[in-house]
């Protein structure tokens, strides 16, 4: 129960935080450079190549989508999360089972927008799940847990024939067609990732300036403050790790109609180990960051094998990793937030010399 001076602190501190979240438009925090990303991204297929629009485009927005959601609840909630590429993967998983696939025997063939529905359902029940069982610690026990789970779904969906259909796992899982739209095509599937990408960021975009946002932030500065305060310091985490479910779910959604298959692999340690790295190297202050860590991280998953061998790929993103954390702890986009200061900066001392 809490007490009177609690009682009474929470009033005072709602009109502030709504206050706060008065500016919380997604329109007014768009600048110029946003609107020309947006038209950049629009008219990407236009000048790229099916392989670009689909292999690099396409599989960048929806592993950005899942680092998103690490994004949202490391750089926001303070609680990094190992077991997002898990919560992907039990949304992938879902869909095959509840869809159509290669295992006939297993998958019921239910329509595609009811098997998404319930793949996503579910997903966000055990994203919940899985913040329930992590929001009672911090640091590294947080990341322990998580990926110990991450881990035990691993070897569930391998062991397990008569649901996950073991380290076969599931072929043939496609995109649907509506009507006449066949989404397994790299132009109209590059968009319904796109459309997905941007609803993601506007949804992130919009609930860090949102009372609950705000509270989110305030719980992850100081817990015990927001909880003398009258804030359910617990029910803030768990809806954090809903919320980012979702997004991951949405992105794991996508992943396994882009590959056409899921197996253990999708989910194994080097993927949960890839999501963490996309949205560090990008910036996990900013949920852009994880798209621009996507594209990095896909670019050079596909050309590094170019210039080195392919047993060699991780040593060369650990080394890419290592160098971006090294000059700039924010990620790429820290680079470009201090550079941009520097230049305004410079640009203040030419227009006003000292004397």
């Amino acid at each position: 129960m809490n007490n009177p001076a609690a009682t009474s602190a929470r009033p005072a501190l709602a009109p502030a935080v709504t206050a706060a979240a008065g500016g919380g438009s997604v329109w007014r925090g768009l600048g110029v450079r946003h609107w020309v990303v947006l038209a950049a991204v629009l008219l990407y297929p236009a000048v790229a190549t099916p392989f670009f629009t689909y292999q690099i485009g396409a599989q960048s927005l929806a592993l950005g989508l899942i680092a998103l959601s690490l994004t949202f609840l490391g750089g926001y909630g303070g609680m990094v999360s190992l077991a997002q590429m898990s919560v992907a993967g039990v949304a992938g998983y879902m869909v095959a089972i509840f869809g159509s696939s290669s295992a006939t025997a297993i998958s019921l063939g239910w329509p595609w927008w009811l098997g998404v529905l319930l793949a996503l359902l579910i997903a966000v029940v055990f994203a919940s799940a899985v913040g329930w069982l992590s929001v009672r610690t911090e640091g590294i026990y947080t990341i322990m847990i998580t990926l110990a789970i991450g881990v035990a779904f691993f070897y569930l969906a391998q062991q397990n024939y008569g649901l996950f259909n073991g380290f076969q796992g599931f072929g043939k899982v496609n995109a649907p067609s509506v009507g006449e739209l066949d989404l397994s095509q790299p132009l109209p599937f590059y968009y319904l990732a796109l459309a997905c990408a941007l609803a993601g960021y506007g949804l992130v975009s919009y609930i860090v300036r949102a009372p609950f946002g705000l509270a989110l932030q305030g719980v992850r500065d100081n817990p015990r403050r927001m909880n003398a305060l009258g804030y359910h310091v617990t029910a803030h985490r768990v809806a954090a790790y809903a919320l980012a479910g979702l997004l991951a779910a949405v992105g794991g959604v996508l992943l396994v109609w882009y590959n056409g298959r899921i197996s253990p692999g999708t989910v194994g340690t080097g993927a949960m180990l890839n999501i963490l790295i996309i949205a560090v190297l990008g910036g996990i202050k900013h949920p852009l960051g994880a798209f621009v860590g996507a594209i990095v991280f896909v670019l050079l998953q596909n050309f590094a094998i170019d210039l080195f061998d392919r047993e060699r790929f991780n040593l060369v993103v650990g080394g890419v990793f290592l160098a971006v954390l090294l000059f700039s702890p924010d990620g790429l986009l820290g680079l470009w937030t201090s550079a941009r200061a520097r230049l305004q900066a410079g640009r203040r001392l030419a227009s006003h010399p000292t004397p």
